[in-house]
């Protein structure tokens, strides 16, 4: 009982803190036009559950181009009606005439915001796994000719985040890249192997008041690196202060991913405010506009050759969320306090 009542706790505060990012359009460029050129979408029902979601889409009349899809998974709180999902983060930049123009290749993409069933008490749970892909798998049917199968991306951010690596881990063959950002689940070893062959750009605030940095998101990178075959394809992005792309602060420590939705570059296209970026060898990756995120999805492809998925892959086997707690948690904060305080001075 007394669990159920520290679970309902955290997940009161992680409700809580997307109430406070209202006023973060103030910071950017107005992107209400840009939100309206999504449009509405559901996947098929599966064990009782259909997933919508919200789509931008790059193709023009008599357009034959193949473009990249993008999956994005919003965070707690996110999801909470149609359409939430795109207000309350700055995804919809992604659909600019400047954005796309920055997947290579193809000058677009497809933007796929999907939504977990909040209403019904689900944030992006382990029920959801299947019915998403589902979803994903009957949108890249519907627009067969138009999706550049082995360019297919997934990224989101807390509790989207951990449906991130989550999703990666299921379905590794669908997945070119994955930009998990802050994510809410620590995968043990026996889950990032399966992500061995996947380029994977972590980004969280070093102040992250609900997914700790040091206890939460140092050891999911660690876990990544030590399993991954190409360590120099994956990134790490820390930002020792969370703030909007014009510099000012935002309203909390989690809200590290206005970064990646402004693409890691400051509103007057240079280094965003307060950010380290290291690659998997733990080398200084220094970004030059334009080439952020987006460019960096955009090199990598995977062998998918459209085939469906059936079932939760390979989490039927994988999942365990490999949260440390008691003794071992407050090792972890030390050793990675200290780790992230001897990079920070260049020990």
């Amino acid at each position: 009982m007394k669990l159920r009542k520290f679970t309902a706790f955290i997940l009161a505060l992680l409700m809580i803190v997307p109430v406070f990012s209202l006023c973060s359009f103030a910071a950017d460029e107005d992107i209400s036009e840009l939100q309206q050129e999504f449009y509405f979408g559901r996947g098929p029902e599966v064990n009782g559950y259909a997933i919508d979601y919200r789509v931008y889409s790059p193709v023009g009349r008599h357009d034959d181009t193949e473009y990249p899809l993008v999956i994005w998974l919003h965070g707690m709180g996110d999801g909470a009606y149609d359409g939430r999902q795109i207000e309350k983060s700055n995804i919809a930049l992604w659909a600019s005439e400047d954005y796309q123009s920055r997947f290579k290749g193809s000058e677009g993409a497809f933007i796929f915001a999907a939504r977990s069933l909040e209403e019904e008490g689900l944030f992006w749970t382990d029920e959801l796994i299947h019915p998403l892909r589902a979803a994903i798998d009957a949108f890249i049917y519907e627009n067969w000719y138009n999706i550049d199968l082995e360019r297919i991306y997934i990224g989101g951010y807390s509790m989207g985040g951990k449906m991130t690596l989550k999703m990666a881990v299921a379905y590794p063959e669908l997945f070119a890249a994955a930009f998990p950002i802050c994510p809410a689940w620590v995968p043990g070893t026996d889950a990032t192997a399966k992500l061995a062959d996947m380029p994977i750009w972590l980004t969280s605030g070093a102040s992250d008041p609900l997914v700790n940095y040091f206890t939460w998101v140092m050891p999911t990178w660690k876990n990544i690196i030590s399993e991954s075959n190409v360590p120099a394809s994956c990134r790490f992005s820390t930002l020792s202060r969370t703030a909007y792309a014009n510099g000012l602060p935002t309203s909390s420590g989690h809200h590290s991913w206005y970064a990646v939705n402004n693409d890691m570059f400051s509103s007057r296209n240079g280094n965003y405010p307060a950010m380290k970026t290291v690659d998997g060898n733990g080398k200084k990756v220094t970004l030059n506009y334009p080439d952020g995120m987006i460019s960096w999805l955009s090199g990598f492809r995977s062998d998918y050759d459209g085939e469906r998925a059936h079932g939760s892959g390979n989490l039927v086997a994988q999942t365990s969320d490999a949260s440390v707690s008691g003794f071992g948690m407050l090792v972890t904060l030390f050793r990675n306090l200290f780790e992230y305080i001897s990079m920070s001075i260049g020990l």
